[in-house]
This record gives C-alpha cells, structure tokens and sequence, in this order.
C-alpha cells in the first residue's frame, strides 16, 4: 500500500473525529482529520415532567444533553451500540441500544412502549438527520424532539484540498458532510478519490459525482456502524 493509498480523510465533527482517527491509526493508516462539519451546543430549557425515556441518535446529542441536564435516572434507548456507550459513560445506567438507524431505533422503542409510563424526548441537532418522531407519535405514543446542539457546515482546509487527488479514501458519517463534499467536488473534482459512506443514505447526495468524473467509487457500509464502514478499508 503506497503512502497515499494510507492516508483517510475523517470529515466528521470533533470529538468524534479523533475517536475514527484512533481506530485508524490501530489499523495501520494515516488519518487526515478535517471535519466538514462543526457541533455547536445549544441552551434550550429542559423540561423533564412527564417524560419517561430519552432517545439518542447520536453521540453529539448525549454530550450535549448531559451537559445541559444533570439528570440520568431515566432509561435510554440509543441508536447503536456507539452511541449507548456514550450514554453509558456520561453516567446512565439502562441503556438499549438499537444496533441500527433511526428506524430500527423507533421500532426498539415502539417494542417497549407497554413499559412506559409517560412521554419520550429525543435530545437532537436542530436539523436531525433523520425523523425518529414521526413514526413513534404515528404508533400513538407521546414523543418530542428536543434541539439540544446544531452543526454547521465547515471548509476543508488548503490543504486537504491540495491533497484530494493521493488520499486513499474519504470517510463520510452523514447526509450533511456528503452534502458539504459534494458541493466542494464541483469546484475540486477528485476522480481517484474513493468515498466510503455509514449508510446509503449518507451516501445519497453523492449519487452522480462517479458518472460526472468528480469522484471515483462511492461504497456505503453494509451496516451502519463505523466498524462496517472502517471494514471497506481492509483489503
């Protein structure tokens, strides 16, 4: 493997950015971190009466919900098995997580909905990738969402730009940064550079930058999990 066959961009927003780079340099490879993506917390007032369950996609919304509530009596459904680590770590002790995307969430918690005895908030980013009340308060049980941090597009730097045509792949955790690279392929075509999606629906504001010559392969993980999505680096 040549150097630049080795070296990762990681477009996710910190803390999560130097968790990827950790496993990547554990493999063997050279992690560029550049996020396409900045987390910002939010300070909406957190009214926790009458609700019986928090529900989290994502590590960003555990950090930010812990940091502005101080409560952790209530049980936690997560979105995977990251995300419930968090949760895990910032001091809650029930925690399930789905193994799976916002449906699979939804439907965990649409399994359990018999056990619980009030309403459940879902702690989000103010534009959340996917929509987990919808079908929760389709089913008849009272959910709300909770805007507890928001991101905000953020440039590659010069020099993530100027390397774009020898890095070995982009790693892509979100619609939003796919959305943010695609944009910035119109302007800095990189037809070497593979780009390796969580999901497919990560991976579908990219869908025509191959045919266009900007990119050169676009793959999701067949699960969506970073242990699938770092599994398309191995040979």
């Amino acid at each position: 493997m040549t150097d630049g066959a080795r070296r990762i961009w990681v477009t996710r927003a910190s803390p999560g950015a130097e968790a990827t780079a950790a496993r990547l340099e554990a493999m063997g490879l050279a992690p560029l971190v550049d996020p396409l993506l900045e987390v910002r917390d939010l300070s909406p007032p957190a009214n926790l009466a009458g609700v019986a369950a928090l529900a989290f996609t994502s590590v960003n919304g555990v950090a930010a919900f812990a940091r502005l509530d101080a409560d952790r009596d209530r049980p936690v459904f997560a979105v995977g098995d990251r995300t419930a680590r968090a949760a895990r770590e910032a001091g809650f002790s029930s925690v399930t997580s789905a193994d799976g995307d916002v449906d699979a969430l939804a439907s965990l918690i649409l399994d359990q909905a018999g056990r619980l005895d009030g309403a459940v908030l879902h702690p989000s980013a103010l534009e959340p990738a996917g929509d987990l009340i919808a079908p929760l308060v389709s089913a008849g049980l009272n959910a709300r969402r909770l805007a507890v941090y928001e991101t905000i597009d953020r440039d590659p730097s010069p020099v993530t730009l100027a390397e774009l045509g020898r890095l070995g792949a982009v790693l892509l955790h979100s619609p939003r940064a796919a959305r943010v690279l695609s944009r910035w392929l119109v302007e800095r075509p990189a037809p070497g550079l593979r780009a390796l999606c969580l999901s497919a629906a990560v991976a579908r504001p990219l869908e025509g930058a191959v045919d266009a010559g900007r990119l050169g392969a676009v793959t999701s993980a067949p699960h969506p999990n970073e242990t699938a999505l770092l599994a398309l680096l191995t040979p």
